[in-house]
């Protein structure tokens, strides 16, 4: 069953918005925007030709687009430890600083005795 004309001019204009350098799908945009725009009889088995190269293309997008995400977070997530890691020692490291100032001033007052 073909979608009604509106929402394939609809379809259309969103994939105008993306520049395309695939042939096959920026020729059967192409063709599919020409006929729109001429007001002519889309058959369906044209439209079912059509969306099946914006399934393909936008579908390749679409995974490449998750992998991606699920990267980043992946990455997001490993930066995020370090992050809690280095404030944990920075923690550790600021108590061994105090401790030690703590020693060194008892230290003064002895050696000022």
């Amino acid at each position: 069953m073909s979608p009604d004309r509106k929402a394939l001019e609809a379809l259309v204009g969103d994939v105008s918005r993306f520049y395309i350098r695939d042939r096959k799908m920026r020729r059967a945009h192409e063709t599919m925007t020409a006929r729109l725009e001429k007001n002519e009889a889309v058959s369906d088995r044209d439209t079912a030709a059509y969306l099946a190269t914006v399934k393909a293309y936008f579908g390749s997008f679409e995974r490449e687009a998750r992998q991606n995400l699920t990267d980043l977070d992946r990455r997001l997530a490993r930066v995020g430890q370090l992050q809690y890691n280095l404030s944990a020692e920075r923690g550790v490291t600021a108590k061994r600083v105090e401790v030690t100032q703590g020693v060194l001033a008892r230290l003064a007052e002895c050696d000022a005795r």
